[in-house]
């Protein structure tokens, strides 16, 4: 039991030195930095949303109509076929 207390006690927390302030430089390319990785993650999320969500609009819209993008490809074919023959 003696043994236990006999050593001096060091302390649990050490005061750490204070990183080197940043120029205004550094700071603006660390800004620069991490709003590019924000718009590169915005991009990867939003860009499949925006595509996946014109497609279901206009999917959406075809069917309100009574129509869909085979019948209207068709159609814009004939109307494609009609003027060839004219000219």
């Amino acid at each position: 039991m003696n043994d236990l207390h006999e050593g001096p006690l060091t302390p649990i927390a050490t005061k750490q030195a204070a990183a080197p302030k940043l120029t205004a430089r550094e700071q603006r390319r660390l800004r620069r930095r991490r709003r590019r990785r924000g718009e590169e993650i915005l991009g990867w999320i939003l860009v499949p949303v925006i595509v996946f969500g014109l497609y279901w609009g206009v999917t959406a819209s075809l069917d309100f109509l009574g129509t869909s993008p085979g019948q209207l490809w068709d159609q814009l074919m004939q109307v494609k076929a009609m003027m060839e023959k004219r000219s």
